[in-house]
């Protein structure tokens, strides 16, 4: 029963059983959850992503088991439980078009996997299985942050543009 239930969660419910993008599908489990956690204040947040990565990583081993010890692509609770580390503290990602861009940049990097993110798959069990979806979060998390910080930066030259033009 415990395996059964442990197996369906890192499956993301069965979503990484699609044959066509197991992980981008089980990766849309995270937004909803990244939407919940943005509402609460950061230590909150934080406090939660820690919960849910710690949490993630046996049930991701003890999943990795049905598959040899390998991270097979079926296995998508590392990368659903990691994405809210993608916009942790951003309050702006409540905004459905920068959620989207968040979710994006994520996919791409947990997918293409550039260095450094591809070595963290060589770490043995579970912490491997998670840790490149964690280090995916992250490096999104500062491409979001720094987007963010340039929008804004953008914005508030135009407004202050458009006030020095009708002094």
């Amino acid at each position: 029963m415990l395996d059964t239930l442990n197996f369906w969660v890192a499956t993301g419910f069965g979503l990484g059983h699609l044959p066509l993008a197991p992980g981008t599908f089980g990766s849309l489990i995270g937004i909803p959850l990244a939407w919940w956690l943005l509402g609460r204040p950061v230590g909150y947040q934080a406090a939660g992503v820690a919960v849910l990565l710690v949490v993630a990583v046996p049930v991701c081993h003890v999943a990795a088991w049905h598959y040899a010890g390998l991270d097979h692509g079926s296995i998508v609770a590392d990368e659903y439980v990691a994405f809210p580390l993608a916009v942790i503290g951003l309050t702006a990602a409540r905004q459905p078009l920068v959620m989207l861009l968040a979710f994006a940049v994520y996919r791409f990097f947990d997918s293409v996997k550039p260095p450094p993110i591809h070595l963290a798959e060589y770490v043995d069990g579970g912490l491997g299985i998670v840790l490149d979806d964690v280090i995916a979060a992250l490096v999104t998390w500062v491409v979001l942050a720094l987007l963010l910080k340039l929008w804004q930066r953008r914005t508030l030259e135009s407004t202050w543009h458009r006030c020095r033009w009708w002094r």
